[in-house]
């Protein structure tokens, strides 16, 4: 697909606005060097022929992210264009009304509890559960088979989708939102995204982000919250990895 802005848009209302993110860009916070994904969309959303923010006088001065990926992540990320949709929006992605899911490459791993883990699963998903606590001074989360305190419960469910010479091919739907979380979970299990040194991969990747891609997203319209807005979108940059993770993927179960 193309990698110019407006080829990366995959829905956009008077209330809310999803972009197929690319790594390296910031949804908030920009940092030296990062590209400023909301400002960016607020530069040219007059020339993308967008649909205008409503109510104008509530509309915000730059969308605001409330679904919000990790700087070196790519895929499906979602902003709020007025005050009423931020508020409507940040609610329902701290309920149960948004369906997340992501694509994850990850190294052959060495551990044999890992090991074990993988050949546990099948092509239908796992449910796992940690604790998880945001270390401040590494900015970086650690996950805990028990609970404890400053820790928070997080849930992914997992499949494995298929396998390369090198690597692994998950699909994983995120069910909790807390910080690094799929990052901070594989971890915990032996497992590492490749390009991920944070989290434990051996090397960094050639495109300076990590294999992790929020695949597809699904959560409550704004102006009708008995409705979904439903998006989907390839990872941004297809190169002969992502071919192979498209290749050898395993249809779910029907």
């Amino acid at each position: 697909m193309e990698n110019e802005l407006g080829g990366r848009i995959l829905f956009c209302d008077a209330d809310c606005i999803v972009v197929n993110k690319m790594a390296g860009e910031a949804v908030e916070g920009a940092g030296k060097g990062m590209i400023d994904l909301p400002s960016l969309l607020a530069d040219q959303m007059a020339g993308l022929g967008l649909p205008p923010a409503l109510p104008i006088e509530d509309a915000l001065a730059m969308p605001t992210a409330v679904h919000r990926l990790d700087v070196p992540v790519s895929g499906c990320t979602a902003f709020a264009r007025t005050g009423a949709a931020l508020r409507f929006l940040n609610d329902a992605f701290r309920g149960n009304g948004v369906e997340k899911r992501y694509w994850a490459i990850v190294e052959q791993p060495k551990d044999s509890q890992a090991c074990q883990w993988i050949e546990e699963i099948s092509s239908e998903f796992t449910e796992i559960v940690h604790w998880i606590q945001f270390g401040a001074r590494k900015n970086k989360s650690f996950a805990h088979d028990e609970q404890g305190q400053g820790r928070k419960k997080a849930i992914i469910r997992c499949r494995l989708a298929g396998r390369g010479r090198d690597y692994l091919f998950l699909e994983v739907d995120l069910v909790t939102g807390r910080h690094h979380q799929i990052r901070a979970q594989f971890e915990k299990l032996g497992l590492h995204i490749k390009g991920d040194l944070k989290y434990g991969a051996k090397r960094s990747d050639k495109g300076g982000g990590i294999r992790l891609h929020a695949r597809s997203l699904s959560f409550p319209c704004v102006a009708d919250s008995r409705s979904k807005i439903t998006v989907e979108a390839d990872p941004p940059i297809i190169d002969s990895l992502w071919q192979a993770f498209q290749m050898a993927k395993v249809p779910l179960p029907t």
